[in-house]
């Protein structure tokens, strides 16, 4: 018997895991993707709005009344708005603000400028001229938030250039250099900033410490302070770690997240949907992540930056095959499952003619059952009648029988005396006496009580086989006539016309002609015997 503390532990572990299966639907990959796929479908809207930004800048710069300086200020915004949107575009716009800031003759806008124009050139994989634009620098007189954005650009260049060779030799002199110009960096930053935080967790990464670099990055994210823009850095870098930490399940959500944020930016410049769309390929996701890698090879096309053509363009063959694989597979699945179905239904038509035909069967097995059931009742119902019948009539013969013994017995004592005595002329009295009508009225008075008492509703039923005009009407002394008493010998089994001649005292013409006349007058002379027998005794 099972204890009251057993039944609450029980209760509790059921509750935990109830509870346990619903975080773990929650936190399913499957309800972001379709977020995300939903924010997809708002891709181009969203484009739109930004576009219609840039036409209200770039409207802005055909007013006459703009100098130089604000002539910069709204290239500098074009740039912004272009720099992860069109390669094409902040190429222009990056040397239009050069062009600028070499007429107002600013060494510090001159030395922006540059660092921009780097920037754009390291967004499209080319490292050269990036390194080229920023070793024309001199950083000795210039402002700490150019200085600042130089050693930020010059660290992300050589951690991405670390990443790009993948040698064991440079690599590492490349992330060390990355990491004392983080270093430099740091010290201009305001340790509240994004920057701060950002790659200050960027370096531990590098570094190897991912435990430490974790919760910096998780902070961050969750700081809610963060622009869409951040935040999709931020999640995708984070997300690194758990790729590295083979958690695919967190570093997806993760990537989710951060392509949706690029997504509403209009960050065309962005690697987390193109590594979303691995993982989803690694965990056989394959039509989420074909249509993830299809998005990231229009983004990488719109913006028109080289390298991130060529990592999608590597890529994208291998979801795609694997799609192609996932689809013959289905379509294999697809045509066994139909196979399946089809034997099946075969099978179960074959079953179902089979089990028709057993039905069949089994219902004229039970008609046939039934029928005999039928035959059987009527035979023991007539063997019952024919027993009562018997009994009644072999009483009643015995009755008569005894009489007429009685009788005989009577006139053969009266016979012998008047010998004995020679009264030859009493014995010619005593037979003269005899009056065989009264006795045969007598045998059929008889014959008729014993018959209407086994069928006491003969008459009606027999009229009922005649129209009106046809039916009997007996006197009030009868109880049957010739033509009922000839068919209560039928239904008594007396059938033979000879019998019936006999036993009526009538020629066999005369019986003949009597059935004849009274089934013709019938409703259904052809029946109208069979009606007879039909009638029941009690």
């Amino acid at each position: 018997m099972i204890s009251l503390n057993s039944m609450k532990h029980l209760v509790l572990h059921l509750t935990l895991l109830f509870i346990g299966c619903l975080y773990s639907a929650a936190q399913s990959p499957a309800r972001e993707i379709e977020k995300l796929k939903l924010v997809l479908k708002e891709k181009s809207q969203l484009d739109a709005q930004k576009q219609k930004r840039i036409d209200f800048l770039k409207a802005s710069l055909t007013h006459k009344e703009l100098d130089l300086n604000d002539e910069y200020v709204v290239c500098l915004k074009l740039y912004n708005e272009y720099k992860s949107f069109r390669y094409d575009k902040a190429f222009y716009y990056a040397h239009q603000l050069q062009r600028i800031s070499n007429e107002l003759k600013d060494p510090a806008k001159i030395a922006y400028a540059k660092l921009k124009l780097g920037f754009i050139l390291l967004s499209s994989g080319m490292f050269k001229e990036t390194f080229d634009s920023l070793s024309t620098l001199k950083l000795k007189h210039l402002p700490d938030s150019v200085k600042r954005e130089y050693y930020l650009l010059s660290a992300r260049t050589y951690y991405d250039l670390a990443d790009f060779d993948q040698d064991d030799y440079y690599t590492r002199i490349y992330k060390t250099k990355a990491s004392l110009y983080v270093d430099s960096a740091l010290k201009l930053c305001d340790n509240h900033s994004f920057d701060y935080a950002y790659y200050s967790g960027l370096k531990l990464i590098k570094a190897g410490d991912l435990k430490q670099a974790i919760p910096k990055l998780k902070s961050l994210i969750y700081s809610k302070r963060l622009s869409e823009h951040e935040y999709a850095i931020t999640a995708s870098t984070l997300s690194d770690i758990y790729i590295q930490y083979h958690q695919p399940d967190r570093a997806i959500k993760l990537l989710i997240n951060a392509s949706i944020a690029d997504i509403k930016s209009s960050t065309k410049e962005a690697a987390a949907m193109l590594n979303l769309a691995q993982l989803l390929n690694k965990k056989t996701h394959i039509e989420d992540a074909y249509l993830l890698i299809k998005a990231a090879m229009d983004d990488a096309v719109y913006y028109g930056a080289r390298q991130r053509k060529v990592q999608v363009s590597a890529i994208l063959p291998v979801i795609a095959s694997a799609k192609i694989l996932h689809e013959q597979e289905q379509k294999q699945m697809l045509f066994f499952y139909c196979a399946l179905l089809t034997v099946l239904s075969i099978t179960i038509i074959v079953f179902a003619i089979i089990i028709y035909k057993q039905l069949k069967r089994i219902k004229a097995a039970d008609k046939l059952v039934l029928q005999a059931n039928a035959r059987l009742r009527n035979t023991i119902e007539k063997l019952n009648e024919a027993e009562k019948i018997k009994e009644e009539y072999i009483g009643y013969y015995l009755h008569i029988i005894s009489d007429y013994l009685n009788k005989l017995e009577k006139i053969k004592s009266s016979i012998t005396q008047r010998l004995t005595t020679k009264k030859f002329g009493e014995i010619k009295v005593l037979v003269g006496n005899i009056n065989l009508k009264k006795e045969r009225e007598e045998l059929f008075s008889n014959f008729d009580k014993a018959f209407l008492k086994l069928f006491p509703n003969f008459v009606t039923e027999f009229n009922t086989l005649f129209p009106v005009e046809y039916q009997v009407r007996l006197l009030p002394h009868q109880l049957l006539n010739t033509d009922l008493r000839i068919f209560a010998l039928i239904r008594l089994g007396v059938n033979d016309p000879d019998k019936l001649a006999r036993i009526l005292e009538y020629s066999l013409n005369t019986i003949y002609n009597y059935r004849t006349r009274i089934k013709n007058k019938s409703i259904h002379p052809d029946k109208f015997e069979i009606a007879i027998m039909a009638i029941k005794a009690i």
